[in-house]
């Protein structure tokens, strides 16, 4: 398989990720939508399964990172090729950018209905539950990451992968066939558990590249993209992403 088509099928899963993800977000938060006020367990569920169609979609071909941290942090660990990750990496963000583009079509009226500046950028990006405690914020967005890649990693470990005895051939089961559902409540999880104080984005793809599409998109009251946070988002998660290799290495 070609460096060129694992990229295309990491842009094409963090897409969807990114059209479910943020789509679940603005189906709640929305004005006249039918799902408004629908909450936070919804929303939970919602990326959960999000990432499970889009681990269903690149995981058979590309190992669906869908996410730089999960990219750098499999190449820190020596399981993956480092000349790789700015291939993927920019396949995700493009697939970041293009699902919240995605997303702003499907609910275009509702975004026009929707006079809270907050409300309609909530629906691209995370931002802080409670402001001006940025570093508190890097440190959930790394714990949260750390678990994340951390969890992906020992999944990967051979004692660990799924296997199905098929008239006497023991077969691995990867990650993009019922790998994906292990994935999918590990995502559940951390947003129930670890989401109320940041909005878990650990993943940049999910948050920067949405932030972008949020700051280019024409929108009736539109607030500021909240740039000062946007860093806690994307280095908060890389440095998690960095602990959980150096954990993986250490273990295994």
């Amino acid at each position: 398989m070609t460096l060129l088509t694992k990229c295309i099928f990491e842009f094409l899963g963090t897409m969807v990720l990114i059209l479910l993800g943020d789509g679940v977000c603005a189906a709640t938060s929305l004005n006249k939508s039918k799902a408004q006020g629908a909450g936070w367990v919804v929303i939970t569920l919602g990326w959960g399964f999000a990432v499970m169609v889009g681990v269903f979609i690149s995981g058979s071909v590309s190992g669906a990172h869908l996410n730089p941290a999960v990219s750098i942090g499999c190449a820190l660990a020596g399981t993956m090729d480092w000349s790789a990750v700015p291939g993927y990496v920019i396949a995700q963000m493009l697939g970041g950018f293009t699902g919240a583009l995605m997303v702003w079509l499907f609910y275009k009226d509702h975004y026009d209905a929707t006079e809270d500046p907050d409300t309609k950028l909530g629906t691209f990006c995370t931002m802080p539950a409670i402001e001006g405690h940025k570093i508190r914020n890097f440190f959930c967005e790394a714990v949260a990451t750390w678990l994340l890649v951390f969890v992906i990693l020992v999944f990967g470990f051979d004692a660990n992968i799924p296997t199905l005895d098929v008239e006497g051939a023991h077969l691995h089961i990867g990650m993009g066939e019922l790998g994906a559902f292990p994935v999918t409540c590990l995502i559940m999880a951390i947003g129930m558990s670890l989401g109320g104080a940041t909005g878990y984005a650990i993943n940049p793809a999910r948050d920067l590249a949405p932030r972008i599409a949020h700051a280019i998109l024409p929108m009736k009251n539109k607030r500021d993209s909240g740039w000062g946070y946007s860093w806690v988002p994307v280095a908060g998660p890389i440095f998690g992403a960095t602990l959980a290799a150096l954990t993986y290495m250490l273990i295994f």
